[in-house]
């Protein structure tokens, strides 16, 4: 009984919630339907479920469904668009979908009641502010993503069975993304505020890839680089707590004894990247419109990835358990997570000891910021580099150094 006491209250909230969405919408005009008429149509949707029959369900959603046509007749002289009609018919849905899955439908609801409210906003968007190419650059990265990425064969493609097709095309559409994703922050906030965010925010995704997105922007607009910079210095952040984490679910004696080091390293690029954005004062000034990826750098980016998960896939698969710290070094070059999460088990299993597994994960990260060092030339160029390589350098040393301490 609380299930279905819950699942109508849920599903006559969720049609008082878009109800009152669009009668505020309609203002002084007459509406098709309003807030009694969304909240009468989700209770619906609720009953019908009640039945346990996708005939009638079936039924009266084509009720509804014909009411809402009937209304858009009556009313299209006034009101041409049909988007109280379409919403009238997905109230229903989501009422009934409300008795079986109560989280859902209230977290779509809220989202169907977002994008209806913030109509204006989009339709400026849309008609006045994203030009042509970026829109072809945000259907190009949603085919990549939904259309080419899941076609590709998991299945390694090289005799050594190490480089996934798969694998490879997803760090390109990370690195597609990263860069799509610092494009939008740069419009939104501007050049001072955007980049570091979608830096700090990227670093969560890949913090190599993010370097390397990072390098693209301040190659392609010399006058970001120092912005730039610091979101690719607070991507780093990101890479010392996704360390913490995996630490803490593998091996929390190893967490412990590398808590320090990681803390002073996650201190130095925060102030390393703060630096740079407060010599970025007074540089925050309109966008210019233009690309928001380029999908050869993409695609060189796979490339080198693929270079570098090679080498040291195969140097980890010649050296075996027997050299934890070097085989962790050597992972590092492609992700500092695996060689973590690796030195973490082993350490938990017993196999090697706590000192040995503290300078295995010290020597993933520390490999890792090289990786990122030498991505980050090859996309941004030396001058971006030799001042970002300081901040990297300084991280390392201050994890080596909390060690001793």
């Amino acid at each position: 009984m609380n299930a279905l006491f819950t699942g109508l209250a849920a599903a006559f909230g969720i049609g008082l919630m878009i109800g009152v969405e669009r009668e505020r919408a309609h203002g002084d005009r007459k509406a098709p339907a309003g807030v009694r008429t969304f909240a009468l149509v989700a209770l619906l949707g609720a009953l019908a479920t009640m039945y346990e029959s996708t005939l009638t369900l079936l039924t009266f959603g084509l009720i509804v469904a014909g009411f809402a046509a009937m209304a858009y007749r009556k009313f299209n002289a006034d009101s041409p668009g049909l988007t109280t009609e379409v919403a009238l018919v997905i109230t229903y849905v989501l009422g009934a979908l409300a008795m079986r899955q109560t989280g859902l439908a209230a977290g779509l609801a809220v989202l169907v009641t977002i994008l209806l409210a913030a109509r204006s906003r989009l339709h400026d968007l849309v008609r006045n502010r994203l030009t042509a190419q970026e829109a072809a650059d945000g259907l190009m990265l949603a085919a990549a993503a939904l259309i080419i990425l899941p076609l590709l064969p998991v299945r390694p493609i090289d005799p050594w069975g190490v480089l996934e097709l798969r694998l490879l095309f997803t760090l390109a559409v990370i690195f597609m993304a990263i860069n799509a994703a610092g494009y939008v922050a740069l419009r939104a906030f501007g050049a001072r505020k955007g980049l570091p965010l979608a830096g700090f925010l990227g670093g969560f995704v890949s913090s190599t890839a993010t370097h390397s997105a990072m390098g693209a922007h301040a190659r392609a607009t010399p006058a970001l680089a120092r912005t730039a910079i610091a979101g690719a210095a607070l991507s780093s952040i990101a890479t010392v707590l996704k360390l913490a984490a995996a630490l803490a679910l593998t091996s929390l004696p190893l967490l412990a004894a590398l808590a320090l080091p990681l803390a002073l390293s996650g201190a130095v690029a925060i102030l390393y990247g703060a630096i740079f954005m407060w010599h970025a004062q007074g540089s925050d000034r309109p966008v210019t419109p233009g690309r928001a990826f380029s999908p050869m750098g993409a695609i060189g980016f796979a490339l080198v990835m693929g270079a570098v998960i090679a080498i040291a896939a195969l140097f980890v698969r010649w050296l075996g358990p027997q050299g934890a710290v070097i085989s962790a070094g050597l992972a590092g070059l492609a992700n500092a997570l695996p060689g973590t999460v690796s030195a973490g088990a082993l350490v938990r299993s017993g196999a090697v000891d706590l000192d040995t597994g503290t300078f295995a994960v010290l020597a993933t990260f520390s490999t890792n910021a090289l990786t990122r060092a030498g991505i980050a030339a090859w996309s941004g160029g030396a001058p971006f580099a030799l001042r970002l390589l300081p901040g990297l350098a300084l991280m390392v040393a201050a994890a080596w150094a909390g060690l001793l301490l």
